[in-house]
């Protein structure tokens, strides 16, 4: 990357920053362009070189968190040490959800946007390496790549439509006490599709 490069990278990742702080705090709707700029020192018409809006800027920064979520529990959670998909399935998700009660505000951030696609922009922002990981994780293509989606779908909109409610709220029960519940369910999920 070349220096020009590098400082316009900077720039993008300096307005990130400061948009998370502001939107975690103040709200989105009630956090201006204006003050995103400025708490990046940056000026603002410079902004809209790298986002469109400020709701372009809040769905790249929930695939830019999202990814580094992902990255951090593909070099983080063990799950190659795992044998078959469940396990290295759950191995991924507990490192996830881990990391997510340990910051609750960015939990918070995600309000129910840890989802499908979601998910599928992480894997692309990865690149090679989200998609090879996904490759290790499902493991061949048994019921074809359709059946792989499907059955991902599946996982990723149950984990995200209650792993909310449990870590921020304690509803129904606190996360320890949902894990195995979790766990059963995708494994059945993964059974009923063929893949456990």
């Amino acid at each position: 990357m070349g220096l020009a490069e590098d400082k316009k990278q900077k720039k993008r990742l300096s307005l990130m920053d400061a948009a998370f702080g502001l939107f975690t705090t103040k709200g989105i709707a009630r956090t201006s362009i204006e003050e995103i700029a400025r708490a990046a020192g940056i000026a603002k018409g410079t902004f809209y070189l790298y986002f469109r809006d400020k709701d372009d800027l809040r769905r790249i920064l929930i695939r830019h968190k999202a990814a580094s979520l992902l990255r951090h529990a593909l070099d983080h959670s063990g799950y190659r040490e795992k044998e078959g998909p469940a396990d290295k399935i759950l191995t991924i998700t507990d490192d996830i959800l881990s990391q997510l009660q340990e910051d609750p505000i960015l939990l918070a951030f995600f309000h129910r946007n840890f989802s499908w696609n979601t998910f599928r922009q992480a894997v692309e922002e990865l690149g090679d390496e989200g998609r090879r990981a996904i490759e290790e994780v499902f493991g061949p293509e048994a019921g074809g790549s359709r059946d792989r989606e499907v059955e991902s779908f599946m996982i990723l909109e149950l984990i995200g439509a209650t792993c909310q409610s449990v870590i921020l709220d304690r509803e129904p029960v606190d996360m320890e006490t949902y894990r195995p519940y979790l766990h059963r369910a995708v494994r059945s999920l993964m059974e009923s599709c063929g893949a456990a």
